[in-house]
C-alpha cells in the first residue's frame, strides 16, 4: 500500500496486522481519487473508521487543507500516526481515538468538504453515520460523502436524508457510493 500521488506519492504506507481491517487496494484508492480530485486541493476532509490512514494521507499528499482521522482502535491511531511520520507530514491534521458514532455527535463547529466512510461491512454504521450527517453541520453545504461498502450493501435510504447521488462506482467485490450534501 503507497500514497499514489501528490507530494508524497510513492511512500509505502504501513497497514494494520490481521484480518480485522480491509485496506483499499491502490488501484481502487487511484479509481476513487481521479473521480474527486477536483474537489480534494483546499478542502477540510473527514476520513471515519480511518484504519491506516491511507485515505486520509491521500487527501493531504493531494493538498487538503486539513484531515481529521477517526478510529476507535488504538493500534490503528497508532498506525495513522506512524504513517504520518513516515510521510513526514507535521501539520494540517488531527488523529482522535474515539468512537466514530459518539465523536459525530460531539462535533458542533466542525464542518468538512468531504467525509470519507470505510465502517465494519455488515454492522449498519454506513446508514446510522449517514442519518447523522444529514442531520447536522458536519458536512458543508453541497460536500461530499463518501462510502466504501460490499456490493451488497442497500442503500434504498438515501433519498429520504436528502442527499443527491453522485455516483456509485462498484469494483468486484466493493463500491464507493458518492454522494451530495444538498442546500
Amino acid at each position: 500500500m503507497r500514497v499514489i500521488s501528490g507530494q508524497y506519492r510513492r511512500t509505502v504506507l504501513n497497514t494494520l496486522p490481521g484480518d480485522n481491517t480491509r485496506p483499499t487496494t491502490d488501484r481502487i484508492k487511484e479509481t476513487l481519487f481521479n473521480i474527486i480530485s477536483e474537489e480534494v486541493n483546499g478542502s477540510t476532509f473527514l476520513d471515519l473508521f480511518a484504519g491506516s490512514g491511507q485515505i486520509g494521507i491521500e487527501a493531504l499528499s493531494r493538498y487538503a487543507d486539513s484531515v481529521t482521522f477517526i478510529d476507535n482502535n488504538m493500534k490503528a491511531t497508532d498506525c495513522i500516526n506512524d504513517n504520518l511520520r513516515k510521510c513526514r507530514i507535521e501539520e494540517g491534521y488531527t488523529v482522535i481515538c474515539s468512537d466514530v458514532i459518539s465523536s459525530l455527535k460531539r462535533f458542533k463547529d466542525n464542518t468538512f468538504d468531504i467525509v470519507f466512510m470505510d465502517p465494519p461491512y455488515g454492522k449498519g454504521l454506513e446508514k446510522e453515520v449517514l442519518y447523522i450527517l444529514s442531520d447536522s453541520n458536519i458536512v458543508k453545504n453541497d460536500g461530499l460523502i463518501i462510502v466504501e461498502a460490499d456490493l451488497d450493501t442497500d442503500f434504498n435510504y438515501i433519498s429520504e436524508l436528502h442527499f443527491t447521488d453522485v455516483r456509485d462506482k462498484q469494483y468486484k467485490t466493493n463500491r464507493h457510493l458518492i454522494l451530495r450534501k444538498g442546500t
